[in-house]
């Protein structure tokens, strides 16, 4: 086997983020009544938060904002597209949605049975995510996936971010891999492909919207079962 060592992204490519988002929040519009502070368009305030969520991801991995600032200003930023400027109301969703995100457990198809796969075919899995070390974690255990994985890599734990290079090289040291039997799946050309390719690994482009490609990954996948083909 070329690879020894298959490292894959978290968020957008095993754990659905988008649909279990989309759970907690429609939740958190029910309980906290925000039709009467004037939501009445729950799809326009769900895409309204992917929005922002986004954005300030982006201003996260540069450095910009701290990990506080990105939990509150994403839903701040929400409300107040709607007209609610209640900073209080702001940190409440902000702190339910921390608790309750890590609980939900809608995977991409095809997650459980290509892990179990490429487990008996005897790769070593790993994780590389940006997200919080705490809330990865209880990702992985209550979609009970996480034996799965022999090293997790959190950009908390490692005190770094994808696409730093130096995350991807303290993944590599932890899981006792190289560089040249490795490669990293996941669903970001800027954070998960490029940062790849800057530490030496092959990459595979969990491509699942059809996104445009600004460089070229060394695979590209449209969905999980076609790691089947690869690996």
């Amino acid at each position: 086997m070329k690879y020894k060592h298959l490292f894959f992204d978290l968020d957008h490519t095993l754990w659905d983020f988008d649909a279990n988002a989309r759970t907690v929040l429609k939740e958190l519009h029910d309980q906290l009544k925000l039709t009467e502070r004037g939501v009445h368009d729950f799809d326009l305030f769900h895409t309204s938060y992917l929005q922002h969520n986004e954005k300030l991801w982006a201003r996260y991995r540069k450095g910009y904002i701290k990990q506080e600032e990105l939990r509150l200003k994403r839903m701040w930023l929400t409300l107040l597209d709607f007209k609610i400027a209640d900073e209080a109301l702001a940190k409440e969703m902000g702190d339910l949605f921390l608790d309750m995100l890590p609980t939900r457990t809608i995977l991409f198809p095809h997650t459980v049975e290509v892990l179990q796969y490429l487990t008996d075919k005897g790769y070593g899995l790993h994780l590389i995510t940006n997200g919080f070390e705490k809330t990865q974690h209880s990702k992985l255990k209550s979609c009970g996936i996480d034996h799965f994985f022999k090293a997790v890599v959190t950009s908390e734990c490692s005190n770094s971010l994808k696409p730093q290079k130096e995350i991807y090289e303290y993944a590599l040291r932890k899981a006792g891999a190289t560089a040249e039997e490795s490669i990293m799946i996941g669903d970001s050309i800027e954070v998960d492909i490029i940062g790849a390719m800057n530490a030496g690994m092959d990459q595979v482009h969990a491509n699942f919207i059809n996104a445009p490609q600004e460089v070229k990954p060394t695979y590209t996948i449209r969905t999980l079962k076609e790691l089947e083909a690869i690996f």
